[in-house]
C-alpha cells in the first residue's frame, strides 16, 4: 500500500485504505468498493452513505469506535485530516511540556463537535484525554450523544454540552471554575447557503470528472456546520476576541484556518490584543492544506506548570 507521507508521522491512515481489512469490519461497505482506472480498490466518494460507511469502519478499525453513524444531511468529515489536528496539537502540548501529555489530566475543548464526534473519539484514543464536545444545533448533540451510549467505555472521557446562544463560542460553556487544556475548533467555512452549496457543487464535479445536476453535498453537513454570516473569518475573529475573557482558563486556544489570505487579518488581530505567543501550524492531506492557528495568554515559563 502507498504511504500518504504528507500525514503527520503518528497519523494511522498514512498508509492508503486496506478496503478488504475495512470490508471485515463493515461488510455493507463492500457494495460501495470498486476497482479505479490504476486497479486500485477505492469508493465514489461523491456518494454520501459511501463515505458514511468507509469512516463507521475506519472508526471500528483503528479507534474502537463501535455502531458510529450519522444522520442523513450531517458533515461526515474525512478521517485522516482530523486526525492530523490531534496529532499536531499533540506536538504543540509537548513543546511547553517536553513530551506529549497523555490521561484524563489533559482536558480538550472541541467547539462544534457536531454529530460525528470524530475529534473527540481520536483524541481520546490516541492520547487518553478527557474530552468536552459542545454545539449549537441539539439534534447534533442528540446523535453524539448515541454514539456514546454505543461505547459506555467513553462515558467518563467524553461529555458533551450545548451551547444555548449563537452569539457565544466560550461563554456558558467554560465556568468559572473550569481549566481546559486546548480547544479545537473546525469553523463553519461559507459565509451563506449559496456560497456552501456552490463550493460543494464544484467539489462534486471534480470528484466525479464530470458536471452533475443538484449534487448533494458530498460530505454532508447542516447550517452551523457549514455557513455563518461572515464565514470563517467572521467566525474565529469571535473566537479570539471571546478568548481574551478566558486567558486564564486555556493553556493553548486553537482552530482550523482553511483559507490561507485570512491569516493576515487573525495573527493581526492576535497582535493587537497583546496575546504572548501564536503560531500557525501547516497540515496537508495530499494537495489540499490547511493550517492551525494557536495563541495562548499563559507566559512560556508557566505554561509547563499547567500539566
Amino acid at each position: 500500500m502507498s504511504e500518504k507521507s504528507s500525514l503527520h508521522p503518528r497519523n494511522l491512515h498514512r498508509n492508503s485504505y486496506d478496503f478488504e481489512a475495512l470490508i471485515s469490519v463493515v461488510p455493507e461497505l463492500k457494495h460501495y468498493v470498486f476497482k479505479n482506472d490504476y486497479d486500485t480498490l477505492t469508493i465514489n466518494f461523491s456518494i454520501p452513505k459511501a463515505v458514511i460507511l468507509l469512516n463507521k469502519a475506519l472508526l471500528l478499525q483503528y479507534y474502537n469506535v463501535k455502531e458510529w453513524d450519522i444522520p442523513e444531511g450531517n458533515l461526515c468529515p474525512p478521517i485522516p485530516g482530523r486526525a492530523d489536528y490531534v496529532h499536531y496539537l499533540a506536538d504543540l502540548l509537548a513543546s511547553d511540556k517536553g513530551e506529549i501529555p497523555t490521561g484524563t489530566s489533559v482536558k480538550g475543548l472541541d467547539i462544534g463537535v457536531g454529530a460525528n464526534l470524530v475529534y473527540t473519539l481520536i483524541a481520546n484514543y490516541s492520547y487518553g484525554w478527557e474530552m468536552l464536545g459542545t454545539d449549537i444545533n441539539p439534534n447534533s448533540l442528540e446523535n453524539a450523544q448515541n454514539i456514546l451510549s454505543q461505547n459506555p467505555n467513553l462515558f467518563s472521557v467524553i461529555h458533551l454540552k450545548q451551547q444555548p446562544a449563537a452569539d457565544f463560542i466560550f461563554k456558558n460553556i467554560i465556568l468559572s471554575e473550569d481549566k481546559f487544556t486546548f480547544s479545537m475548533c473546525n469553523p463553519p467555512f461559507h459565509e451563506s447557503e449559496e456560497d456552501a452549496m456552490s463550493g460543494n457543487r464544484r467539489k462534486n464535479n471534480n470528484l466525479r470528472k464530470k458536471k452533475i445536476q443538484n449534487p448533494n453535498l458530498n460530505f454532508g453537513g447542516q447550517h452551523s456546520e457549514l455557513w455563518c454570516e461572515g464565514g470563517e473569518m467572521a467566525f474565529i475573529k469571535k473566537m479570539i476576541n471571546e478568548s481574551v475573557q478566558f486567558s486564564s482558563q486555556v493553556l493553548w486556544f486553537t482552530t482550523l484556518v482553511s483559507k490561507k489570505d485570512n491569516l493576515h487579518q487573525l495573527t493581526t488581530l492576535l497582535k493587537n490584543l497583546k496575546v504572548p505567543e501564536f503560531k500557525t501550524i501547516d497540515m496537508a492531506q495530499g494537495q489540499k492544506i490547511s493550517r492551525i492557528l494557536a495563541w495562548t495568554f499563559i507566559p512560556k515559563e508557566k505554561r509547563k506548570d499547567w500539566f
